[in-house]
């Protein structure tokens, strides 16, 4: 996992910084005189800040920091008052669920605040936290994020350098057509069934549960995707206890290991998230049961005790998507292809304009689109490709498309660098195999998108940049082509995609 390829080391950067950032953020609340647990509050104020936080924009980066506070203080106030108050307490943080799953219809800010606000209650419960902390636990997370900020916006401004490369649109749809409005009511549901259950395994921690529902349903659109997301969270824990109870019960809360090995869950939680959903929850498992040594509480019970909640959660989140307004695989992935498709033309077409002499056309920013697009899809598609999958026919047909989709991804890209050489000229056979390309894409869903991919020619030539461009434009004709009948369909005959 940490051989996985990290392009320009952005993903170790990003590490780096967060480290620096969150052990800037606590060493900042112990010097102002705060108590631990408002250090622990503060330290999970700022790891939410560096991790949710996914603007596009340096400046959207910053405003979306910056109305942090008000998506989760107020939460975190109305969990410390209902502390003695279980019923109102979970209808509250039920209320908190579907707000926050419902606000990523409004994109990465939206999707931020909601996991902001949610983790604000679960810290009330984390800490037992009443209305007389209220004060401290407020300081706190204000000098977390403004420590983190520092670091993020000041000290240390990757994204200045290399901009957070833009996240696809959400899913369209209107009222429980909307992908986040159904999940809004799957992730509710899931946390109802955590809560009942969870008090059943246990009265003191039963919000482990609630805590693994939710993070299920986070980045998923589908039935499949769910489920393969809750069996990662499963094996991840699993692990993570294990590793707990060799490393973090040993060590009794010492400050100065506990510490350090803290430092080291929290690179590891950065630096595996894009790769590995497990490992990540793996180091997330192993620094909950650092912070509980930490807090005095720590022994191997409690460990046994997080396996059962989170597979109570884990249990929720499987019946709620099964039963509660269930999205299956199938339409997820139907549209997600269709817009990597999309996405694939518009990107040849920019570049045969570009290549036409079109200064305006932008093939580069439309690459950039096709990979966020083709990275969502391979998330959709994990379901029919996890090694558990029993349907091998499907499985097979999954893995095809994805091969042919990379294919078109390479071949486009190829594309693209040769458009943005300033020497290369546009050959009189680039109009044909445009046209051959429009029409694969035709052939697969039925319509071209942004009318016809046609360039015209200037004068014929053999130009060497030409020549290139040729091959990468036959080259994704065949695997646009080739995957028509992966997907269901024949040239000419459009249907719906079919993974």
């Amino acid at each position: 996992m940490f051989t996985a390829p990290d392009p320009g080391l952005f993903r170790l950067r990003i590490s780096l910084r967060a480290v620096l950032g969150i052990g800037l953020a606590v060493t900042v609340c112990e010097a102002a005189g705060l108590p631990l647990s408002a250090s622990v509050t503060g330290g999970l104020a700022a790891l939410l800040a560096l991790f949710t936080v996914a603007d596009p924009t340096v400046r959207g980066q910053a405003i979306t920091t910056a109305l942090l506070p008000f998506a989760g203080l107020p939460v975190l106030a109305l969990a410390s008052a209902l502390h003695g108050v279980p019923q109102a307490r979970d209808a509250a943080w039920l209320a908190v669920v579907f707000a926050g799953v419902h606000a990523r219809r409004w994109g990465p800010r939206g999707h931020s605040a909601g996991v902001f606000a949610f983790m604000m209650f679960f810290a009330a419960q984390f800490l037992r936290a009443v209305p007389d902390e209220i004060p401290r636990l407020y300081a706190a997370v204000a000098l977390s994020l403004a420590a983190a900020s520092a670091v993020r916006f000041g000290m240390w401004c990757i994204e200045r350098r290399t901009p957070l490369p833009t996240p696809p649109a959400p899913l369209d749809g209107r009222g429980l057509a909307r992908p986040a409005t159904r999940q809004a009511f799957q992730a509710t549901a899931a946390c109802a069934f955590a809560i009942a259950a969870g008090e059943v395994v246990s009265h003191d921690r039963w919000y482990w549960a609630v805590g693994t529902a939710w993070w299920i349903f986070v980045n998923t659109a589908s039935r499949g995707e769910t489920l393969v997301r809750g069996f990662r969270r499963l094996l991840g824990t699993v692990s993570g206890i294990a590793a707990g109870l060799l490393v973090a019960v040993p060590l009794h809360g010492a400050p100065a290991p506990t510490a350090a090995l803290i430092a080291v869950c929290v690179f590891g939680i950065f630096y595996t998230a894009a790769p590995s959903y497990s490992w990540m929850m793996f180091f997330v498992t192993v620094m909950a049961g650092l912070l509980y040594g930490l807090l005095g509480v720590l022994h191997p019970g409690l460990l046994g005790l997080r396996l059962a909640e989170t597979g109570v959660g884990a249990l929720g989140a499987a019946l709620a998507v099964a039963l509660v307004l269930p999205v299956t695989t199938h339409a997820v992935t139907d549209q997600w292809v269709r817009r990597a498709l999309h996405a694939v033309h518009g990107c040849t077409a920019a570049a045969a304009r570009r290549l036409a002499g079109d200064g305006e056309a932008d093939p580069v920013s439309r690459a950039a689109e096709l990979e966020a697009l083709l990275a969502r899809v391979r998330q959709a598609l994990a379901p029919l490709v996890h090694p558990l999958n029993p349907l091998r026919a499907r499985k097979a047909r999954a893995g095809h498309v994805l091969a042919l989709l990379d294919e078109c991804a390479r071949q486009t890209g190829g594309l693209v660098a040769v458009a943005a050489d300033p020497d290369a000229s546009h050959d009189a056979r680039l109009t044909a195999a445009c046209r051959r390309v429009e029409t694969a894409v035709e052939a697969l869903l039925g319509a071209v998108p942004e009318g016809p991919l046609t360039v015209h020619a200037s004068v014929p030539g053999h130009h060497p940049g030409a020549e290139e461009a040729l091959g990468h434009l036959h080259g994704l004709e065949r695997a646009l082509v080739s995957l028509a009948p992966h997907l269901g369909n024949q040239l000419g005959s459009p249907s719906p995609v079919r993974v």
